[in-house]
């Protein structure tokens, strides 16, 4: 895991990183040859830092689902290791949980604005995926009326491999900006295994603080998972040192590697009043 507050602390002294946005790196190859005949690409969506969120120790994102109403109360997505009531252990899924966390709205400058408050944590597990869904007492309605910040939508399909993608970290007010290198089938770290994990190119080299940190894909604008996790040292399978485990049970540590957890799942779970409801169907997510 992106260690939340130590590691982050320990990236500051290291990178000497400032409270100032880093400029996003561009990995797109160089445009064709004028002499080419070719339709013009679509451009990338601008990929801000407004509908972000800073926590105490974390970073994460106002969230809505295609099927979300204006007057829905809003959801806040992050890990379920920045829960503020400690990480949940392997087969431990949390729902409908009171909760008055905060946390530090962004504008798309990273210029904080309001301030959010959490009425529960709707769910969040660290078994198969490390996600959480707190439930704001504001409404997408009210946050947009009174901060012009309009919540990210969360994708409802499986990211695709080569996609450019950014990890914007509220906490940190940064930028990372990759694609997806590929898919680890699981990914091990310490007591907890992940499926299906999303593995970053070696430009997202994400650091302590930016656990939570939304998954843009940069073609759509849409959230396609949540920042977790990186192996920081080369160990193997160890805390802050995941490993990847293919399904024949062979085992790869990729030093300096990053992850992040799929949320295309997220969707079918939801119902009417953005409510967590694991028994819908077509609903995946791990149940208590």
């Amino acid at each position: 895991m992106k260690k939340p507050l130590a590691g982050a602390l320990l990236a500051l002294a290291l990178l000497g990183l400032g409270s100032a946005p880093a400029a996003a790196q561009d990995d797109r190859p160089a445009a064709a040859p004028a002499t080419v005949s070719t339709a013009p690409a679509p451009a990338p969506a601008a990929v801000g830092f407004a509908g972000t969120v800073a926590l105490s120790n974390c970073s994460g994102s106002v969230v809505r689902l295609p099927q979300s109403r204006p007057d829905d109360p809003a959801l806040v997505l992050s890990n379920g290791h920045c829960l503020e009531t400690g990480m949940p252990g392997p087969g431990v899924v949390v729902v409908n949980r009171p909760s008055t966390r905060s946390f530090g709205l962004l504008d798309a400058a990273g210029t904080r604005v309001a301030t959010l408050r959490a009425g529960k944590i709707a769910y969040a597990t660290m078994t198969d995926t490390d996600l959480a869904l707190y439930q704001l007492t504001s409404t997408y309605r009210q946050i947009e009326d009174r901060h012009r910040i309009r919540a990210l939508e969360l994708d409802t399909v499986r990211p695709a491999q080569g996609a450019g993608i950014a990890v914007v970290s509220g906490y940190w007010k940064r930028v990372y900006t990759c694609a997806v290198d590929g898919f680890a089938h699981r990914l091990k770290e310490g007591d907890w295994t992940w499926k299906d994990s999303v593995r970053y190119t070696p430009a997202c080299d994400t650091v302590g603080g930016t656990s939570g940190s939304p998954v843009i894909d940069t073609a759509t604008g849409k959230v396609v998972a949540v920042n977790n996790t990186g192996n920081e040292s080369g160990g193997r399978c160890t805390v802050n040192n995941p490993c990847e485990v293919d399904a024949n049970g062979t085992v790869t540590v990729r030093r300096g590697i990053n992850y992040a957890q799929q949320t295309h799942t997220v969707a079918a779970c939801v119902g009417t009043g953005n409510a967590v409801d694991l028994g819908r169907p077509g609903c995946a997510l791990p149940k208590p």
